[in-house]
């Protein structure tokens, strides 16, 4: 990959901001015509790779008969038949405006390249080069329908009805088309955004089309990395047709970035390699405070995520009831037993001689306290150490109302809160589990701090209103323990970076992304049902060993 290409694979847009930089394009004197072309054609030599027909896979198609049908006698798409075709047959769905163009372009090449091919063209009104476009496939004898009902079969159906910057709620009949054709056993490949999500929040306008395969053209939208839209997104990929950075960084210098991170971007922030003059507490000393007798996997788990971050030194703070449980998971860390209440959490800190909060590089705290340790809480929140706050530590943020005290920090604070600990903290912003985006910056603004919004698509941001976003992840991660795992392995990076000069909310993104590669390659190895918090915290050095040998390979 090269520079530019991994500058463009890091920028995310909006409909605004794509709409300015495509008219700088054309104001700078590319045709609409020409740029129509070179899109449409990188699409079908993508098609082609995707789905070969024979002449290009020396093999019948989906099936194991070919069939005697030309494409105008396809048998009807909504009638129970099993009939495959030696090369497929593809739908093409052609909406009014450009998208519906680019579809008409794919539709001429890929029949050319001797696809069969028919049109779905249920609008009576196009933008004059959308007609032209399907003025000259009607002369090609490509049938043309514009009834649902008689649609032929077909192996794949292309979606070019709406592109990007759909704003209103889609209504019959071509709701009800959509409708139809989401019932289909067929794959649906979109073309820059299945037809019906909106572009800015991925949020399904009346319906939208269910796409297994989406090609994004040219930048990425912002609701490719909205959670809501990733039913319908499928396997998401970029059409990269030559945006000139310049132009980019034209329309998107003013206003806040939206950055996507990628595995080049999370390993560069990563403290490697290690000096070959060094020792433990060189290389970061994190302070978990963690667990109680109610929670005691907590504890472990987040130790264990601490231990995968490569950490030079950690300390685990606990009841001391949990002290031996503790040292027989992690021999090589120092287990504080601390004293505690009757419920089993963590009554004071009981620190080590001539030890206090500041002696550490990073702290984090939370998992498995239970809100009855509230002091040590506030504690921790007014010492002078990079700080990670999660889980119980949110909802003693939450009860006791502390948020505003966050700014009045001197050092980092990273809070990482799923939707409904955000919610809790945070009941005055807007709805976190709709507008994602919107409501992680509003949190980071509140609160001085940095914000990591976990989810599907994981974001982060910071008061500056910069904001990551982890681009893969794994339904596997949805088990108790998890997020465990991530708030240690957080804190350990935060520890080493201490005196790295790297941004936090760089340290932040690289974890989660980290995290949720892990994820992905356990449950791979292990199928998603098979991906344990203990089976996660294991594949994190196995995931940095891959990838940093994918990056080096490349």
């Amino acid at each position: 990959m090269s520079d530019r290409q991994e500058q463009i694979s890091q920028v995310v847009v909006t409909a605004e901001q794509m709409r300015d930089i495509e008219a700088r394009i054309f104001a700078a004197g590319m045709p609409v015509v020409a740029l129509m072309e070179k899109v449409a054609g990188l699409i079908a030599r993508r098609i082609q790779n995707i789905y070969p027909n024979q002449k290009d896979a020396g093999t019948l198609g989906r099936g194991d008969t070919e069939s005697s049908f030309p494409a105008s006698q396809c048998p009807p798409l909504f009638a129970s038949s099993s009939l495959f075709f030696s090369n497929p047959c593809i739908g093409i769905l052609v909406g009014p405006g450009h998208n519906g163009g680019d579809a008409l372009v794919v539709a001429r090449e890929l029949y050319f390249r001797g696809y069969e091919i028919w049109i779905y063209s249920p609008f009576s009104q196009l933008k004059e080069l959308t007609s032209q476009h399907l003025q000259y496939a009607r002369s090609l004898g490509i049938p043309i329908y514009q009834e649902i009902e008689q649609l032929p079969n077909s192996d794949l159906l292309i979606d070019g009805l709406f592109g990007f910057g759909l704003e209103r709620n889609l209504t019959d009949p071509i709701a009800s088309a959509i409708n139809q054709l989401n019932q289909l056993s067929v794959p649906i490949l979109s073309i820059d955004l299945p037809s019906g999500l909106h572009t800015d929040t991925g949020e399904v306008l009346g319906t939208a089309i269910r796409a297994t395969h989406t090609f994004c053209l040219g930048l990425w939208k912002l609701a490719f990395l909205q959670d809501q839209a990733l039913e319908y997104v499928g396997k998401a990929e970029l059409i990269d047709f030559d945006i000139p950075l310049a132009d980019v960084e034209a329309v998107l210098s003013e206003a806040p970035r939206i950055k996507r991170i990628t595995p080049i971007t999370a390993l560069s922030t990563l403290p490697l390699p290690r000096p070959a003059i060094t020792h433990k507490y060189k290389e970061g000393h994190l302070l978990l405070i963690c667990g109680s007798r109610r929670y005691a996997g907590g504890a472990i788990l987040t130790a264990l995520g601490a231990r995968g971050s490569g950490v030079g030194m950690l300390s685990v703070a606990v009841p001391e009831s949990l002290k031996s449980l503790l040292v027989s998971h992690l021999p090589e860390a120092l287990i504080v037993g601390c004293p505690e209440t009757e419920t089993g959490a963590i009554a004071q800190l009981q620190l080590p001689t001539k030890t206090n909060l500041n002696s550490f590089s990073a702290i984090a705290c939370g998992p498995g306290l239970t809100t009855d340790a509230s002091p040590i809480v506030q504690q921790v929140i007014e010492s002078d150490v990079p700080l990670v706050l999660d889980a119980d530590a949110l909802n003693i943020l939450a009860e006791i109302a502390t948020i505003p005290t966050l700014q009045k920090r001197q050092a980092p604070t990273i809070l990482t809160p799923h939707t409904g600990e955000f919610q809790r903290l945070f009941p005055n912003i807007t709805d976190a589990k709709h507008h994602r985006i919107k409501a992680v910056q509003q949190a980071a603004a509140q609160t001085g701090a940095v914000v990591l919004l976990k989810g599907a698509r994981t974001a982060i941001a910071n008061p500056q209103n910069q904001v990551s976003i982890i681009p893969e992840s794994t339904p596997a991660l949805a088990r108790g323990g998890s997020g465990d795992v991530l708030t240690g392995l957080l804190g350990g990076l935060l520890a080493q970076a201490a005196t790295k000069h790297i941004p936090v909310e760089d340290i932040a993104a690289t974890a989660a992304w980290w995290h949720s590669q892990a994820g992905i390659l356990a449950a791979q190895e292990r199928t998603e049902l098979g991906v344990d918090a203990f089976t996660l915290a294991q594949f994190l050095i196995k995931t940095l060993k891959s990838k940093l040998q994918l990056i080096t390979y490349h």
